[in-house]
């Protein structure tokens, strides 16, 4: 399977995020904010920006003369032992924060062995999940999360997905044409989120945008009813910017 990768803004985040980890991992008496700015290269407005992230994450903590160390989650997921559990608990971390900044319910998904999978989601009692109706596996010509993978293979990889999912039409909305849906994910801009209106199920509204950490191709994405509709796009860009926190938990 070949993948179609461009940086997109979480990307140049993570990476940034990392090079600020890595230079606070070198200094374990602890570094300055100046000493960071010129280790790393970045300027005093971004380094800000992302220390507020990572202190907010618990990947750096500050100590009594302001300078910065290493943090607890830096340490549970560099640590050999249960390493799977820290990076699983730690995204549901993220993924509750970032339900409740956008307000609506927030999944995290993989592309896994040729299927589309739902690895884990926040949701709450005002931010409820989608119904799922139809299996996501079979249904990723209708959803959000599925065209979002689906855009971030090649186009034989693509047509490979097609050929053994039918594209069942789940509302009076959904693309059940093969040459139209390609023809879309084709002219889809990676850092543009992907929109499901009610193609997967009639009452409900969901954008995607790409998480792509290495070979695994991944997505973020989040769900609303429909009379929320006029909040999809803003929600969805709130989504995009606060991803690097998941794609540095998957890089680590």
């Amino acid at each position: 399977m070949a993948l179609m990768h461009e940086p997109t803004a979480p990307n140049h985040s993570a990476q940034d995020a990392l090079r600020v980890l890595e230079s606070v991992a070198r200094h374990s008496a602890g570094v300055t904010d100046t000493e960071l700015a010129r280790s790393t290269g970045l300027g005093s407005e971004r380094l800000t920006a992302l220390l507020r992230m990572l202190r907010r994450e618990g990947y750096v903590e500050q100590i009594t003369d302001g300078a910065y160390v290493t943090g607890d989650t830096l340490r549970r997921l560099t640590s050999a032992h249960d390493h799977e559990r820290a990076l699983r608990d730690q995204l549901q971390h993220t993924l509750d924060r970032l339900r409740d900044s956008v307000g609506a319910a927030v999944y995290m998904s993989r592309y896994v062995d040729g299927e589309v999978k739902v690895t884990q989601y926040a949701a709450g009692p005002t931010t409820p999940a989608v119904n799922e109706w139809v299996d996501f596996r079979y249904s990723a010509h209708a959803t959000a999360v599925g065209k979002s993978l689906l855009t971030q293979l090649d186009h034989n990889a693509r047509r490979d997905h097609l050929s053994r999912h039918k594209m069942a039409r789940l509302t009076s909305r959904t693309i059940t044409s093969d040459k139209l849906l390609l023809s879309r994910l084709e002219s889809q801009p990676p850092t543009v989120p992907v929109l499901d209106l009610q193609e997967y199920a009639v009452g409900t509204v969901c954008a995607a945008v790409p998480i792509t950490a290495g070979s695994a191709v991944g997505c973020l994405a989040l769900s609303l009813p429909v009379e929320h509709a006029h909040r999809l796009k803003r929600a969805a860009e709130t989504l995009n910017r606060n991803a690097a926190p998941v794609l540095l938990s998957l890089t680590i």
